[in-house]
Formats: structure tokens, C-alpha cells, sequence
């Protein structure tokens, strides 16, 4: 069986990649490797995400689960926003500081377990949560999120609709009393719901 890109430690052989791309009109340099989520192209569901959000100059951005960054970097290159990286795979990591560099985008970027090593309280909490790591570890994302955001503060993910969207909205709207979705495209859903 070949490793899950949720591994701490992949130890697959290097492939190193790089991807250039255009996301929110602005491109990018990524490099990617084996064994990270999405290495060929930055996957459809974190590019329907991109799309959704708007963040404000300034606010504090947490992307859980980054791999090699292609959500967070961006969002902090174009909004101008305080951003913190996290994921458990060290390779994934590895490459996400290299792609901030790449990208002259300044990021914390931190190996976490989930939000286990995390500290403070974030105005915005997103996620392209590990879909393959099962149903247990996707709800502890969107529940474990609620700690780490100031009162006001969103949590946005993308889930497939096939790949479980209708029960992590339930699990949203019981921990945060609300939950939308902000937009659906081809199957993907991106859901948001307010700390209030």
C-alpha cells in the first residue's frame, strides 16, 4: 500500500516538482514532491476555495492540514494577511517554507497534529481537510477550529459532496450554530460557519 500524503513522515522517494500557476489573477511558484497531497496541479477543490474567500489586509489566517502551501501562501500574498501554516507531514512542511520563500510571502509554518500545537486565536481558520485520513479526523478539524478563532472569526472548508460535505455541515452547524455554503461547484462544497 503506498503512503497517504498524511503521514508524518513520507518516506517515498523525491520527486520535485514545480508548478507554476495563476490563482486569484496572481502567479505563483510551487515546488511539490511525492508523497504530498495534490503534487501535479493545485487541486480543483482548493481552487474553488481560493475563489470564495475574501480576506481583509492585516487579519490572521490559519490553513490546517497546508501541504506545500498552495492555499495559505496565496491568500497570503494577494490579501495581504498574517498567516500560519500548519500540517503533520514534515515533507509537506518542508516544501511549504521553501514555497514561501519562492513566493516572497513571510509565513509561521509549523509541524501539528491537528491544532495541537497551536496557540492563540486566528480571524480566519481554512481547510482542504484530509478527506482520506477518514470521517473522524475531518470532524476533529472543524470542531478543534472553534478554540482557535476570535469571536467573529469564520472556518471555511472544501469537501466533495460524495466525500461527506452533508455530514461536516451538520457537524459545523451543531458546533458553531450555523454553517452555509458559500459556493458549490462540480460536486465541491465550500462551507463556512461564524464563532459568534
Amino acid at each position: 500500500m503506498s503512503e497517504m500524503y498524511y503521514e508524518k513522515n513520507p518516506s517515498t522517494a523525491h520527486d520535485i516538482h514545480e508548478l507554476r500557476v495563476r490563482l486569484l489573477d496572481t502567479y505563483m511558484t510551487f515546488l511539490t514532491d511525492a508523497g504530498v497531497f495534490s503534487k501535479k496541479m493545485v487541486d480543483y477543490g482548493s481552487q474553488v476555495l481560493l475563489q470564495s474567500l475574501e480576506l481583509e489586509t492585516g487579519k490572521t489566517l490559519l490553513d490546517v492540514g497546508c501541504g506545500y502551501g498552495p492555499l495559505g501562501l496565496t491568500l497570503a500574498k494577494v490579501f495581504n494577511v498574517d498567516v500560519t501554516l500548519i500540517d503533520i507531514n514534515s515533507r509537506a512542511l518542508e516544501l511549504a517554507e521553501k514555497n514561501a520563500e519562492k513566493n516572497g510571502v513571510p509565513a509561521t509554518i509549523f509541524q501539528s497534529d491537528l491544532y495541537q500545537a497551536v496557540q492563540g486565536q486566528f480571524d480566519a481558520v481554512i481547510s482542504n481537510p484530509p478527506i482520506r485520513a477518514g470521517k473522524a479526523v475531518v470532524h476533529q478539524v472543524i470542531t478543534g477550529a472553534k478554540e482557535h478563532l476570535k469571536s467573529g472569526g469564520r472556518l471555511t472548508i472544501v469537501i466533495q459532496k460524495k466525500q461527506g460535505a452533508p455530514s461536516a455541515k451538520a457537524i459545523m452547524e451543531e458546533t458553531y450554530g450555523n454553517c452555509e455554503i458559500i459556493k458549490k461547484d462540480k460536486g465541491y462544497y465550500i462551507l463556512e460557519s461564524v464563532k459568534e
